[in-house]
């Protein structure tokens, strides 16, 4: 990046009064946020493939733009959109990053007891050892930053190996037997783990918008 050029930065949306809210749904046009989300999607994965190997700052802040805009914006973005696409992938690598950051302790957790039945997704997703909270920070960060600066395929594939571990993780049963919210959490989990890997296809074949 030039350092003549200007730096964009992320902006938190409008918040309006209650009483508008209504009025300003009325006017939404759902294909029009439907093209902006797949549009700034692009946007950002373009903008960071071809800027990441003269520009670290900005993959450090692509990697950590949850935290710059807000979980809520980031959702607003793009949690609405099909889990194959683009924004949708997106989202849920960002999520699973969010996920880390947010309750480590339990992520940790449930990592081990997944890692010894998965072996060969526990080497897809990457090493974590041990693994704490920081090297399983250290390893999301490293699957998001695929995103920008490697083969998105690849980092699409960690995180759907990530995901298998987590959902096997979550579906041990302890000492007190599985709770039927942590039952649905395995499930929605292996469903992300496929729509990932369905998104590593498509990024291949040129068909991930």
């Amino acid at each position: 990046m030039s350092e003549d050029a200007p730096r964009r930065r992320f902006h938190r949306p409008t918040l309006r009064p209650p009483d508008r809210l209504e009025d300003a749904s009325e006017q939404v046009d759902p294909l029009e946020v439907a093209e902006a989300a797949h549009r700034s999607a692009e946007l950002v994965v373009g903008r960071g493939r071809a800027e990441s190997a003269r520009d670290s700052e900005l993959t450090s802040r692509l990697v950590g733009l949850v935290g710059e805009v807000g979980l809520a914006t980031v959702a607003q973005l793009w949690s609405d959109r099909p889990a194959r696409s683009l924004p949708g992938a997106l989202w849920r690598i960002y999520l699973l990053h969010e996920w880390v950051l947010r309750q480590p302790e339990e992520v940790g957790r449930r990592f081990v007891a997944g890692s010894g039945h998965t072996e060969v997704y526990h080497a897809i997703a990457g090493v974590a050892e041990p693994p704490d909270p920081d090297a399983l920070r250290r390893l999301t960060e490293q699957i998001l930053g695929g995103v920008f600066t490697g083969d998105l395929a690849i980092a699409l594939e960690r995180a759907s190996a990530f995901c298998h571990v987590m959902a096997v993780g979550l579906a041990d049963p302890g000492d007190d037997g599985i709770p039927s919210e942590q039952v649905t959490r395995a499930a929605r989990l292996r469903d992300t783990a496929d729509d990932l890997a369905a998104c590593a296809g498509l990024w291949r074949l040129g068909d991930l918008h």
